[in-house]
């Protein structure tokens, strides 16, 4: 996540390391209970499976799903695991089993499949609380407001208020001051003015939604109640604050749910064209308008619903999809490469080198690519196809050496949907709207909720502490491109 002409090292924190550390307790893993069963069948003749199945119909028992399995040596018939909704302990799911074990060699109730944690309703979301902070882990020496006391007070207040909120309230508001408000509208005075070349269409229509009906403009600094207020009429997406920076994990559930966590404080007044983390000028004009987008907000939503319960290599995976598209995509649309991230969008000098088949060289100059990738004089540009974006490295404090672009959202998604079928999951994930709820396929126990963002902010200070001694960031990238995100 990039603001105007930054680059933003932190947001790396996309991705989350597999240690474990601190923990929560476990949870059931939905509010439909399911049961898993091992059913061994007599013979293997036809008809075999069909009767069994006529047992949970009989019972009217819904299966939600069914696997086969090699026969064993020690009987001629098949297996197969099965899952359904109901807890095996109820007096018609014993009953239906006493009657499927009459007709089978054996049916075994299994234990639920244990899994990493995944908020399985919203409220959930109140325990995402584990972030990399302003007031410590992001302001570091090279940080425009590092010396400005008075600023990291400001940060620390602004802060305190996502720290105190939980689902249900109303959204803290912010009485922005006017020093805040002047930074706001230098940055969002640029932007527009760029994005009216470089940016994709569905960005310029939400845009001009958004300053028709919320007040979204260069004079005041929009609230996010306001915001999530009206985005939620458009997608049914909603902001939620928070206080930081957060793991991939926790960063891509919360899509599941159509939330999106938007930070609330802005960048240091000295320098509004730079942010090394991001803040509310990133969210708000880059992020926000995208999620307008019907098709966008599908897309986003089904990278968080494939996160639910995912390994860790499997987050990262996803985390990257997330990085060349929601944060680092272009689209072509009308032959020409426009801009759809939130880190292009928010990023005058990004937007340049990523959308124009000439950038200048004070482009180069200014988002290190002369210094960094000194033979590259324009990005490389490959189509989408998150089977090899989820496996592409990148460097983090350059602007991006290549990019994948997409013809529409809606064929990224389709792309998109073909890759996540394609990991191993322990269940498949549906997000009911009426409820808030996750409801899963198949019967799963979540192991206690953890947290490793002490062990990343670690991994953070590494990654600088290799850029002091003189390595490149380009040398970093190609010796450790999977340290952060």
């Amino acid at each position: 996540m990039l603001a105007a002409c930054s680059r933003t090292p932190a947001l790396r924190s996309l991705r989350i390391p597999c240690a474990r550390s601190r923990s929560t307790r476990a949870g059931t893993a939905s509010k439909s209970p399911k049961t898993f069963v091992v059913v061994e069948m007599l013979k293997n003749e036809p008809g075999a499976l069909g009767q069994a199945i006529g047992t949970f119909e009989k019972h009217g028992v819904n299966m939600t799903h069914i696997e086969s399995r090699l026969k064993s040596f020690a009987r001629d018939g098949p297996s197969f695991h099965i899952d359904f909704e109901g807890n095996h302990d109820d007096p018609n799911i014993s009953a239906m089993l006493q009657e499927l074990r009459q007709q089978c060699a054996s049916v075994t109730v299994e234990e639920p499949q244990a899994c990493p944690w995944f908020p399985v309703n919203i409220r959930d979301l109140d325990e995402t609380r584990d972030t990399l902070d302003g007031g410590t882990d992001l302001i570091a020496d090279d940080h425009p407001g590092f010396a400005d006391e008075a600023y990291k007070n400001r940060r620390v207040e602004i802060v305190n208020l996502a720290k105190k909120y939980t689902h249900g309230q109303p959204l803290p508001v912010v009485d922005y001051t006017l020093e805040e408000t002047q930074t706001w509208g230098a940055v969002y005075t640029r932007l527009k003015q760029q994005s009216q070349t470089m940016a994709c269409d569905e960005y310029l229509a939400s845009m001009n939604s958004f300053e028709k009906y919320v007040e979204f403009g260069p004079d005041k600094i929009p609230q996010i109640r306001d915001i999530s207020d009206f985005l939620q009429q458009e997608t049914g997406f909603q902001l939620r604050p928070i206080a930081g920076l957060l793991s991939a994990r926790d960063f891509l559930n919360a899509l599941a749910f159509r939330v999106f966590f938007s930070t609330q404080y802005i960048r240091h007044h000295g320098n509004p064209f730079y942010t090394p983390e991001p803040d509310i000028c990133h969210e708000l004009i880059g992020h926000v308008p995208m999620f307008a987008d019907p098709d966008f907000a599908d897309f986003s939503q089904q990278i968080g619903l494939a996160s639910l319960g995912a390994r860790d290599d499997e987050i990262d995976q996803l985390a990257t999809c997330y990085w060349f598209t929601v944060e680092f995509g272009v689209m072509k649309q009308a032959g020409e490469l426009k801009a759809y991230g939130a880190g292009l969008l928010s990023s005058f000098g990004e937007m340049e080198w990523s959308t124009q088949p000439n950038p200048s060289e004070e482009c180069r100059q200014m988002g290190g690519i002369a210094k960094n990738f000194p033979d590259l004089y324009k990005p490389e540009m490959l189509p989408f196809d998150p089977f090899v974006v989820s496996k592409t490295p990148f460097p983090i404090t350059t602007y991006q050496p290549k990019y994948f672009y997409v013809d529409s959202m809606a064929d990224a998604k389709f792309k998109l949907d073909t890759f996540c079928d394609g990991l191993h999951r322990p269940f498949h994930p549906q997000n009911d709207p009426v409820t808030q709820s996750i409801v899963v396929s198949r019967a799963v126990k979540r192991e206690p909720r953890t947290s490793t963002l002490g062990l990343q902010a670690d991994k953070q200070r590494e990654f600088f502490e290799n850029l002091q001694q003189g390595l490149s960031d380009a040398q970093i990238y190609d010796s450790a491109p999977r340290l952060t995100m």
